[in-house]
């Protein structure tokens, strides 16, 4: 039956005789079989047994299975089927419940998956499934490893904005290095694009009374702040309807100021945030009550109660002082200088800052005694990793009342990031990052953050909220843990570098990142000149104590004895949002992007 249906498909293909490599990329297509070019064209070659470069309907069927009937998916269909060739509704409907831990599982589900992925017409209408439906539905998005639930905003978006991680950016005018880089409003585009919430704005006095976005004191290009915010209005909410913090760096004059404070204004509108919303005089309003609005975060003066009575003045050409702490960098050199000097507030951008006023951190006491709801602290990685490692109560029970952004030290120049990790770990909302930056702390901000559906804001684990908590993330006190199970099977159609000519050495590696005591690494031996099916069948067990802030990240790598391993892919999620069973793992490049059809195929289980 399988073979009538396959010649049916492909007979049309082959009257003009035998087909080229281009042709069997496309019929493939047709077929719904995904692959990937580099993957075909060996197997091609391979089976082109007159290497002509053209081949015949029997070649053509050889290399479509190999390509499909990976033995591994083979073992599992002989296992449920009771003839190795069909699957009945029922044995569909135990393999999903024994395997796939499908709860409220039913034949209407049975049933709709059939009609969706088999492709006999024969085999559809007995409410069956073949070798060939099963294939593609264990190669469908069904069956990835993230969960179909975390695709969308199901967490509780009503708390107030300090009892979130909000996806946060730092210095996200630059695309590559932060001394004479260029600035791009690509940077702005791109990180609203990945869910990005809080953008840093660094804005100085212009030519032409216009203000500029750029680094200041470094040989950085310059865009003007109203083309930036222009392109934000246009991408903000794209990806999410939740708020977007405009994180000003503001180092203009009064003047100017009202210039950005009207550019805001004109370009916004009804979008930007200009005064307390009734319902929230003295606590901070939730991501929902926020919904499609943009917030302002720079120093402000005086009280929301006398920015409210001021609404509709002219404003113009009243400023206050606001005292400063001003850092200069020195030529391009890497250390800075620092001055206090007074910095003149214009009074209309000031009345544009409402629940994210930017407050200079002093002390856990002076906030305790002092800090308003709506003030925020941003404090740099390296205070803030000495404060939490030797006030870590002290700091959860800051960050539970205040928002507070971690951003990276001075030194970075290279836009090097730190490990956002140890800061959620705390319950700090905005861990600002270099976006344009790839390696492990993005892999992990954009692990994190495919939760509750990319909004960027995901709800901090109860133990982060409630103050009645005693939670120290390295001193872990009555956990239930979870023992999580990850069988690594095989490798599907793997990247392949520059140097492996189409056979790589390839090894995966499984990192746990979370509380200092869950941080684990486990890797497979390594499988020789395979980098299209490699078959591992490991088994990693790991015991992990706060599941809740716990990300797993999956690394392929290709064994390299001179010049060590290369990256050849990976795929983090946070653990929470793993599926049970079989599933299939994406994979993505060292930039954030899909790898498909390159994937790592798994059994996982986990128990509490």
């Amino acid at each position: 039956m399988e073979m009538k249906w396959f010649l049916s498909k492909i007979q049309d293909d082959f009257r003009g005789g035998k087909i080229n490599l281009e042709k069997t990329q496309r019929l493939l297509e047709k077929l719904d079989i995904r692959c990937s070019y580099i993957h075909v064209k060996r197997i091609f070659k391979d089976n082109d047994r007159l290497k002509q470069g053209r081949i015949t309907i029997e070649e053509f069927r050889a290399i479509y299975r190999i390509l499909t009937h990976r033995e591994e998916i083979v073992e599992i269909f002989n296992a449920y089927s009771e003839n190795r060739k069909i699957l009945l509704e029922n044995n569909l409907v135990q393999f999903l419940t024994q395997e796939q831990y499908t709860t409220e599982m039913s034949k209407t589900i049975a049933f709709e998956i059939i009609q969706k992925y088999e492709p006999i017409e024969e085999v559809r209408k007995a409410r069956q499934m073949s070798f060939e439906g099963f294939t593609r539905y264990m190669d469908s998005r069904e069956c990835q490893l993230f969960k179909n639930e975390c695709r969308k905003v199901y967490q509780d978006m009503t708390h107030p904005l300090n009892d979130y991680f909000i996806s946060s950016s730092h210095n996200t005018y630059l695309v590559s290095d932060q001394l004479v880089g260029p600035s791009d409003l690509w940077g702005y585009v791109s990180a609203l694009v990945k869910g990005c919430r809080c953008l840093e704005i660094d804005c100085w006095d212009g030519a032409q009374n216009e203000p500029v976005v750029y680094h200041g004191y470094t040989l950085t290009s310059k865009l003007l702040f109203k083309t930036v915010i222009q392109a934000i209005h246009k991408y903000a909410f794209m990806t999410s309807d939740y708020p977007v913090v405009l994180s000003l760096e503001n180092h203009c004059s009064p003047a100017q100021q009202e210039i950005m404070a009207d550019n805001l204004q004109t370009t916004f509108g009804e979008s930007l945030l200009s005064d307390m919303l009734a319902d929230f005089p003295d606590t901070l309003p939730s991501p929902e009550a926020l919904k499609f609005k943009v917030l302002v975060k720079n120093k402000k003066i005086g009280t929301l109660k006398e920015t409210h009575e001021r609404k509709g003045s002219d404003k113009r050409g009243d400023n206050q002082d606001k005292e400063t702490g001003v850092k200069k960098l020195s030529g391009v050199t890497l250390f800075k200088k620092k001055k206090t000097r007074k910095l003149k507030i214009a009074l209309a951008l000031s009345d544009l800052v409402i629940y994210t006023k930017a407050e200079k951190f002093k002390s856990f006491q002076h906030s305790r005694l002092y800090q308003q709801f709506n003030e925020n602290n941003s404090i740099g990685e390296t205070q803030a990793r000495k404060l939490s490692k030797l006030r870590a109560h002290e700091f959860i029970f800051h960050t539970r009342k205040f928002i507070t952004r971690i951003y990276p030290k001075a030194t970075r120049a290279d836009s090097s990031n730190f490990n956002p990790q140890e800061f959620w770990n705390i319950g700090c909302q905005m861990v600002a990052l270099n976006f344009q930056t790839p390696g492990l702390p993005m892999d992990l901000q954009n692990g994190k953050f495919l939760d509750n559906g990319g909004s960027g804001y995901i709800l901090k684990p109860h133990f982060l909220r409630e103050s009645e908590s005693y939670f120290n993330p390295s001193d872990i006190k009555d956990s239930m843990p979870i023992t999580l199970t990850i069988r690594l099977i095989s490798g599907i159609q793997l990247p392949l570098t520059h140097s492996s000519s189409n056979k790589g050495d390839t090894l995966v590696i499984i990192e746990v990142f979370g509380v200092p005591n869950d941080q684990m690494k486990q890797q497979t031996r390594v499988i020789k000149k395979n980098a299209f099916s490699p078959r591992w069948n490991e088994t990693f067990t790991f015991i992990i104590h706060v599941p809740e802030l716990a990300l797993i990240r999956f690394v392929v790598e290709s064994q390299g004895l001179i010049a060590g391993n290369e990256f050849l892919g990976q795929y983090t999620l946070p653990l929470l949002c793993m599926n049970k069973g079989y599933r299939r793992v994406p994979l993505f490049s060292r930039m954030g992007e899909s790898l498909e059809p390159a994937s790592l195929f798994v059994y996982v289980w986990y128990v509490r």
